[in-house]
């Protein structure tokens, strides 16, 4: 497939998804609470009227807090271009590995960051400080968990990985893949702002961390931070699904059916992944600032386990 198609289809596919992830969440949520909730597309209401609304920015804030809700949304757009929904849309020409998948979500982080100190907002500085504890923790859970599924698969492109998970039929089988999985669980719960992490859903400024550094936006930059954060959520579930439950392979048609099927299947396993997510959240509580340290090195601990396993036992 040439690369401008696959631009457009992924694109299209990830713009429409990511707000219907958040809310699958929030519904499974208020079903917990015996309440109808609001409806799955509310999302996608929510961005629209605040595109519509002005901004305001505060006297004191430099250009980096006007630019970080495109800098934000940017970064998670492209690493969403470096994640194949599917493997029969490969493209053609697009370099890219999982080192620059995490780059380019360490810069938007870094921007978002940055634009939370930007106003001298006592909020916005706590909820920054405690995010960049929080990925400093989980960060190199990434990079091993990653490096790990290099090895086993013998390369660094994420085209490629899915491409050998598939030549596994079920990875999960694997001692290593599932340590890895489990790892990638945790890592998803802590990068999304999550419980038992974060809770998105908080109105206490004392226990905000990803929201309080968006308390001073409005308008179509609140749109925009909060659309790259569905994106990047998306990113990650994408990145999950097919690796970890890869379905191309068991699809025996080629060409346009084969494709559209294929996509139909992974926005199925994005929706299940979603309800998992919410009942998750629904079971546990958010732990205390100094307990997430010791999430984040179990996390460590699962994803060093798949190198030792590859070291020991010879990989897959």
């Amino acid at each position: 497939m040439n690369t401008l198609s696959y631009i457009l289809i992924q694109c299209g596919v990830i713009l429409l998804t990511a707000p219907l992830v958040n809310g699958l969440i929030r519904k499974v949520k208020a079903w917990s609470q015996k309440r109808r909730g609001a409806p799955v597309w509310q999302m996608y209401a929510d961005l629209y009227k605040l595109i519509r609304k002005g901004t305001v920015v505060s006297d004191v804030s430099s250009w980096v807090f006007k630019a970080t809700p495109y800098l934000v949304f940017a970064t998670a757009l492209s690493a969403a271009l470096l994640v194949p929904i599917s493997i029969r849309i490969q493209p053609a020409l697009l370099p890219g590995d999982f080192i620059m998948l995490v780059s380019i979500l360490a810069l938007g982080r870094f921007f978002l960051m940055t634009a939370a100190l930007d106003t001298a907002s006592t909020f916005g500085g706590m909820g920054s400080s405690r995010e960049a504890l929080i990925s400093s923790l989980i960060e190199p859970s990434i990079m091993v968990s990653l490096i790990t599924l290099a090895l086993l698969s013998h390369t660094t492109s994420l085209s490629a990985m899915m491409g050998s998970m598939q030549l596994l039929r079920l990875p999960l089988i694997h001692p290593a893949f599932l340590a890895v999985f489990l790892a990638w669980m945790i890592i998803l719960l802590a990068e999304t702002a999550r419980l038992p992490i974060d809770d998105p859903a908080t109105h206490l400024e004392l226990t905000m961390v990803h929201e309080a550094m968006l308390l001073e936006y409005s308008g179509r930059h609140l749109a925009l931070m909060e659309y790259g954060a569905a994106l990047k959520q998306l990113v990650l579930i994408t990145l999950i699904v097919n690796l970890f439950f890869p379905h191309d392979q068991w699809i025996p048609m080629a060409g346009i059916a084969g494709i559209g099927l294929s996509i139909t299947i992974y926005v199925f396993k994005v929706i299940l992944f979603a309800l998992l997510i919410g009942w998750i959240e629904v079971n546990t509580v958010k732990l205390k600032l100094f307990s997430i340290p010791n999430l984040a090195a179990l996390a460590f601990i699962l994803s060093f386990l798949g190198i030792l396993q590859y070291l020991i036992v010879g990989g897959a």
